[in-house]
């Protein structure tokens, strides 16, 4: 083998924890996975998640929440989403305060401390319908979160209700919204998402919806759904973007990075498979050096790998997910119990420890 000194300069760049650039993403994106693997998890012990609870390194945590699709009536027609119906559909829908009730008693029942909701871009209902449904379920149940409503949501709703985002943003944080998701983000390269969701919001538009809400303050999550018509490239790009938004206003609290699942879908891709889900997931922990929590996506890779992906830069399982209703319908059916939870992070020798949506402690008095 011939030895090659600027590659190990880069190696010795990661190891220190300093920052990379896209140009060097991509030489790491080559390096042998359990290699890439390694220095992922030294940046993880590296990692100071001082501003989200600062756990240390032996600490893996979770997150006991549901996800709540409020509709799933929707116009922008994604081909990679099995989930959505039109109005005239017979299994369309729109959720009930008394079945909202339903799903948060259950939550709480299980120890939950948020929901997780979102729902398709319906065109028809109106700004009071939402601002009703979250001043309901803020009153009647103080004690949870209501992290929901992706970028692209927003989007559609500056687009019907004709007001600004600073506008509707506050709006729905006065009425009880606590945080967003990142749910929407693809794969923040235009040309990508003109392929594969031309109806949804582009690139800036879904990096000012999160701004807008940082400088509310308002804490989102960020995301990444690749495995299809992107590149290598793109995906870094991807990772650039977020990283330049966090520097920017500092309000991720963490990223998550998902495969595409074909199944029931209308966008015809190649999918990709547990390795390449690692890789990527190990090269946004070296690349988002200012983001403290990388969480596996055990939803879509079942649970052997989200196990593994712990050492591959994770420090989160996310979610037992009590409910979820759009993976599921491109043919993904994982399921975690806390129970589940606790084992596979203990099978690693860490300890593993119930948060709430900022990254706080759980006990059962409360975070």
């Amino acid at each position: 083998m011939i030895y090659d000194a600027s590659l190990d300069k880069l190696l010795q760049k990661v190891w220190d924890g300093k920052r990379i650039d896209q140009a060097e993403a991509l030489r790491l994106y080559h390096l042998p996975l359990e290699e890439l693997g390694a220095l992922a998890d030294r940046r993880r012990q590296l990692a100071k998640a001082d501003a989200y609870g600062g756990h240390g390194n032996e600490i893996v945590t979770y997150i006991v929440d549901r996800n709540v699709n409020y509709t799933n009536v929707c116009n922008v027609y994604c081909k990679f989403c099995a989930f959505y119906r039109t109005e005239k559909d017979d299994d369309a829908y729109i959720i009930t305060h008394e079945e909202m009730d339903k799903k948060i008693e259950e939550t709480i029942a299980l120890g939950g401390t948020q929901i997780l909701m979102q729902g398709g871009h319906h065109p028809k209902l109106t700004k009071q319908w939402y601002l009703d449904l979250l001043h309901h379920i803020k009153t009647k149940f103080p004690q949870i979160n209501i992290h929901g409503f992706s970028p692209s949501e927003f989007i559609h709703f500056r687009e019907v209700f004709k007001l600004s985002l600073e506008e509707i943003i506050s709006l729905f944080k006065a009425a009880g919204l606590g945080s967003i998701p990142g749910g929407g983000g693809e794969i923040l390269v235009d040309r990508v998402r003109k392929r594969i969701s031309p109806l949804k919001a582009m690139s800036d538009d879904w990096l000012e919806v999160m701004d807008v809400a940082h400088r509310l303050g308002l804490n989102s999550t960020a995301t990444m759904m690749f495995g299809h018509v992107e590149t290598i490239e793109d995906r870094i790009e991807h990772l650039e973007r977020v990283r330049a938004q966090q520097d920017k206003s500092e309000g991720f609290t963490a990223f998550i990075a998902w495969t595409f699942q074909a199944e029931n879908t209308r966008l015809k891709a190649p999918t990709v498979g547990g390795h390449e889900y690692l890789r990527m997931q190990a090269l946004s922990r070296i690349y988002l050096d200012n983001i403290p929590n990388i969480q596996s996506s055990w939803v879509t890779q079942g649970l052997d790998i989200g196990q593994v992906a712990l050492k591959y830069g994770a420090n989160d399982l996310g979610s037992i997910m009590i409910e979820e209703n759009v993976v599921s319908q491109a043919g993904t059916t994982f399921r975690m119990t806390v129970a589940d939870m606790h084992r596979l992070i203990m099978d690693l020798g860490y300890e593993p420890r119930q948060r709430d949506n900022w990254y706080r402690l759980v006990t059962l008095g409360g975070p």
